[in-house]
């Protein structure tokens, strides 16, 4: 008779489930098969087009001025959206699960906005605050200040669709975790930014890094708030990804997929990243 467990732990360890041999096997084979096929293959497709025409030619692709520039702006706009939206997660964080305050519930549906909105028409909000005809455009004019079509609408797009990230990491965390070791801390004469420091950031840290590294791979690859918000001015407010699809629709698929290696090279470092923080936390734990 097959034996089934609903959950169970021994000795404060997770103990496996005891599920059919047959049952464990098509999961594993169905799992490796959908990897293989929405994953490597695509990944192995993309490094044979960049170097299809030889090591010479995919150089030149990857280092010729417009590809430089953009994947210049890429690295800047991550470096830019990462810091300030890792510091709106924690403030987030922090007043969502350690306070009450009037529209607490409302915050906490602002911060899943980008999540529900399709990155396109966030990129159209953007166009309708700070383009010519939008709301600050007169102002924006008079003062010979540009947002669209320009990088600071790049940086705001990204920043848009990357804000929920480290807040939705750190949220359920430190809800998980409460706040009796920074009551106590306090308690004891400890000021705020010495709780947050000595109690609150070390038992955040593999949560906030996590959030972080996803937060980043986002900020690097987003394509369709930047597409609108951009322009696609070749040298100036391409990134990485819109520099791939310029190439590909001007039937330069070597250099494109040479472009989108780069891109995906980035990726298998975020996941191999995400993998090791993974790994260090449940060491921790």
């Amino acid at each position: 008779m097959l034996r089934s467990h609903s959950s169970g732990h021994l000795n404060g360890r997770p103990v496996a489930l005891a599920e059919p041999v047959g049952l464990r096997v098509t999961l594993t084979i169905v799992a490796l098969g959908f990897l293989t096929l929405f994953l490597f293959v695509p990944l192995a497709a993309v490094f044979t087009q960049a170097f299809e025409q030889g090591w010479a030619l995919y150089w030149a692709a990857i280092t010729e001025p417009d590809a430089l520039s953009a994947i210049r702006l890429t690295f800047v706009t991550a470096m830019v959206v990462l810091p300030l939206n890792v510091l709106f997660g924690i403030a987030a964080a922090w007043a969502i699960t350690r306070s009450e305050f009037v529209g607490k519930q409302a915050l906490i549906t602002l911060i899943d906005l980008p999540f529900a909105v399709s990155p396109v028409i966030s990129g159209l909000i953007f166009v309708l605050l700070f383009g010519a005809q939008g709301f600050f455009g007169q102002w924006l004019a008079d003062r010979d200040l540009k947002v669209i079509f320009a990088v600071p609408g790049i940086w705001l797009a990204t920043l848009f669709v990357t804000a929920p990230f480290v807040a939705r990491e750190l949220i359920p965390l430190m809800q998980e975790q409460g706040a009796e070791e920074e009551l106590a801390a306090v308690g004891l004469g400890a000021s705020g930014w010495q709780t947050f420091w000595r109690i609150t950031l070390p038992k955040i840290k593999w949560g906030l890094l996590y959030g972080a590294i996803l937060l980043n791979a986002r900020a690097i690859g987003e394509f369709g708030a930047v597409s609108v918000v951009s322009g696609h001015v070749r040298g100036q407010t391409n990134t990485a990804p819109l520099h791939v699809e310029i190439l590909y629709n001007e039937y330069n698929f070597s250099a494109a997929f040479a472009v989108a290696s780069v891109l995906a090279m980035l990726a298998l470092v975020t996941l191999a990243a995400k993998a090791l923080v993974e790994w260090r936390s449940q060491r921790s734990a």
